[in-house]
């Protein structure tokens, strides 16, 4: 399985996003726009962006039609992947491919968040879920792609573990990536390029040690280098 790179473009300047995008574009086979930057600039934002692929990140989670209501509203900007939060429950992720599905063929993939990569066990007790991150994510994982989800986002340290659970079939999209020495961040459950890819991911998303490179296109390529590797 090749696993692709996903550049994270985590601003509210469409200007430097749209730079960045251009800079990194060759390295990356998508662009993700964030909440951040879609809460600033809307729909014009997004298409101000390169002409690559987009992973829309909005982490849509509501009651069932409100979340059907809001993919109907995304689908002129044909997204390739669109989240949705896993634990707004298997009601909403259907009412959310029921309206994916009015795009036809083209439509948006949804792509079902399990547990955040800043979640540890504590964090996830403190919420009153029982049991560790491995137990919510699988729990949620089954959930979602039974609802119609086409693929699942989980920290790196998930990805064999859902492997082994479901097989090839779902797109495994991996944030928490840090290529080795990069810092951390808010980011709890990570690994570097390689290990995810060989655990098994899909996609790995990678932002602020892309971004807020010296060189973000160079950094891009080392990134894609290691994977090729």
């Amino acid at each position: 399985m090749k696993t692709g790179l996903i550049a994270a473009l985590d601003t509210t300047d469409p200007q430097r996003a749209r730079a960045w995008a251009t800079a990194i574009a060759p390295h990356c086979g998508m662009l993700k726009l964030g909440l951040e930057f879609y809460l600033a600039n809307g729909a014009a934002g997004v298409r101000l962006i390169d002409d690559r692929p987009v992973f829309l990140d909005l982490k849509l989670h509501d009651i069932p039609n409100t979340v059907a209501g809001g993919v109907r509203a995304i689908l002129p900007l044909a997204p390739h992947f669109l989240t949705l939060h896993a634990s707004g429950g298997a009601a909403m992720i259907a009412a959310a491919r029921e309206a994916a599905e009015t795009a036809g063929p083209g439509r948006p993939f949804l792509l079902a968040v399990t547990v955040l990569t800043s979640f540890d066990a504590e964090t996830l007790h403190s919420t009153g879920v029982a049991g560790g991150p491995r137990q919510q994510v699988l729990r949620l994982a089954r959930l979602a792609l039974d609802a119609g989800a086409d693929g699942l986002v989980c920290s790196p340290h998930e990805v064999a573990m859902l492997r082994d659970a479901l097989g090839d079939g779902p797109e495994l999209v991996v944030p928490g990536i840090r290529p080795a020495g990069s810092a951390k961040g808010d980011q709890v459950r990570t690994m570097t390029p390689a290990e995810a890819a060989a655990a098994g991911a899909s996609w790995l998303v990678v932002g602020r040690p892309i971004t807020g490179a010296a060189n973000p296109a160079a950094a891009a390529a080392a990134i894609q280098a290691e994977l090729a590797a």
